[in-house]
């Protein structure tokens, strides 16, 4: 890992890279409650390895980057979003490709919008601009957070465990479930985190409604990358922003859930390799 702690505007913004600062660069965003690591590193080098300069970072109330007391963040939707040009301004990198996963890829699309002159092209990942008339999250997902209880976010094993049963309920049918990666991955998230309750904050923020209205509006390249049986951003969420975003491609990932699944990867990758090509 090549991490380093960006201290900018009184924040801290911790960040990683991988390949070539000279290659065509990609930030990749990730979602709510969920720090960079969850960009798996091979996932990143095999983009690295494709000819692209790759930046993940934790976003703030998760892993190595400012964090604010539980329920109280002192941020809104549109700082996160300048958060990723703070990331781009502190790499000297003038324009990216920016791809951002569920909660990311909302900011992806207000980045697009806030500060089109950075950007080249977006990949938006299991994400949405949360229409009114689009569907909501299917009930076993609101099941599982309305009843999961108490959880000592001090506690490794109680950190572990819900992140694997939330992981295990946003799964399609065509994975199988790999408990085992997930929980590794679990326990390195929180040997990073500084404050792992915080991550709630990320339910509680406002702003961005203005910018997800004009989705219509973006006018870079897009490619929407939904999986058919995603629980918490149901597919039509994906479909609808093809039609929205003026010549958007959208790639449907058969019978996968809310997850950037190993066996999606040489599929993914490869797409947004195309998508990314076009525009250099």
């Amino acid at each position: 890992m090549n991490e380093r702690i960006i201290e900018i505007d009184g924040i801290k913004l911790c960040s990683d890279t991988f390949g070539k600062l000279n290659d065509p660069a990609i930030l990749l965003i990730m979602g709510a409650q969920s720090s960079m690591i969850w960009w798996e590193e091979e996932f990143c080098q095999r983009l690295a390895d494709a000819g692209r300069f790759v930046l993940r970072f934790d976003n703030r109330d998760v892993g190595r980057s400012t964090t604010y007391e539980p329920g109280q963040p002192k941020y809104t939707f549109e700082d996160m979003a300048d958060d990723a040009v703070r990331v781009l301004d502190a790499y000297e990198i003038k324009q990216a490709h920016i791809l951002g996963m569920s909660m990311g890829g909302m900011l992806t699309q207000m980045i697009a919008l806030r500060h089109p002159e950075r950007v080249i092209t977006i990949t938006l990942l299991a994400t949405s601009n949360f229409a009114s008339h689009l569907p909501p999250m299917e009930d076993k997902v609101m099941d599982f957070f309305s009843n999961i209880g108490d959880i000592d976010w001090k506690d490794e094993s109680s950190v572990i465990k819900f992140t694997i049963d939330k992981s295990r309920i946003l799964v399609g049918s065509k994975h199988l479930f790999n408990e085992k990666k997930i929980g590794v991955l679990a326990a390195n998230e929180f040997a990073r985190g500084s404050n792992m309750a915080s991550m709630n904050n990320h339910a509680l923020l406002a702003g961005g409604e203005s910018y997800l209205a004009r989705t219509s509006e973006i006018n870079v390249p897009a490619l929407i990358i939904h999986g058919t049986e995603d629980p918490i951003i149901p597919f039509k969420h994906g479909q609808n922003l093809a039609k929205e975003i003026p010549g958007a491609v959208l790639l449907s990932l058969e019978g996968t859930g809310h997850e950037l699944h190993y066996d999606d990867w040489d599929l993914i990758v490869d797409s947004i390799v195309e998508h990314t090509s076009r525009s250099n």
